[in-house]
């Protein structure tokens, strides 16, 4: 049986990491929502844009949803905002430093990917100007089937565990532990097959300088 003494802790711990994914939820939430009031746009307006429902969006707004990062990735578009723009007030801390310890990274999740799929975003950028996103990706499921993606920006990827065939364009490249990847990332990409999983690797897009 537990020592009821180390209740309390646990307890404490769990209100701590419920409090602070709260917290985000309604920071994310209140950026969107005021991003929307000074376009003068109207939930409907964003939601028909975005292709999501006036009640998904309203819950955004309102904090009582986790966001997926497909839906993110709808918003920011809409609102003319980027992942880095909307996080970069969240939690910041003194000196121009952040520490994310392992494990701690915001979890995002992309619409129609399994459990076994997980990014972890490992800086907010709080700046006006882009400069980059840092994710670590993990994926352990090597049947599922993946999107093809299209952004703007530079691409490194560094692997750290597994073994995977990447697309770029019309090129297969198998990356393995200790490979790297630097690729446009204007060029369609994205997994081809996953060959040994479990499969981890840093994800880095690099923006534009001069935020365009």
């Amino acid at each position: 049986m537990p020592n009821a003494d180390h209740w309390p802790r646990t307890l404490a711990t769990q209100s701590t990491e419920m409090d602070r994914r709260m917290g985000l939820e309604r920071y994310i939430g209140a950026v969107l929502r005021q991003t929307r009031i000074k376009q003068d746009l109207t939930i409907a307006d964003v939601a028909e844009r975005a292709e999501l429902s006036r009640g998904m969006v309203s819950k955004i707004e309102n904090g009582q949803v986790a966001t997926s990062l497909d839906s993110l990735a709808r918003l920011t578009e809409v609102l003319g905002l980027t992942l880095s723009q909307l996080f970069r007030d969240y939690d910041s801390p003194e000196g121009g430093a952040q520490h994310i310890k392992a494990g701690d990274g915001l979890e995002v999740v992309r619409r129609g990917t399994k459990q076994g799929h997980t990014y972890h975003l490992l800086a907010y950028n709080r700046g006006y100007q882009r400069n980059f996103e840092p994710f670590l990706i993990s994926m352990d499921d090597r049947s599922e089937a993946f999107p093809t993606f299209q952004h703007e920006g530079m691409q490194f990827i560094h692997m750290l565990q597994g073994v995977i065939d990447y697309r770029h364009g019309q090129h297969v490249y198998r990356l393995e532990a200790g490979d790297s990847f630097t690729f446009d990332a204007q060029v369609p990409h994205g997994p081809e097959q996953l060959v040994e999983v479990p499969i981890r690797f840093l994800a880095i897009t690099i923006f534009d300088t001069d935020g365009n």
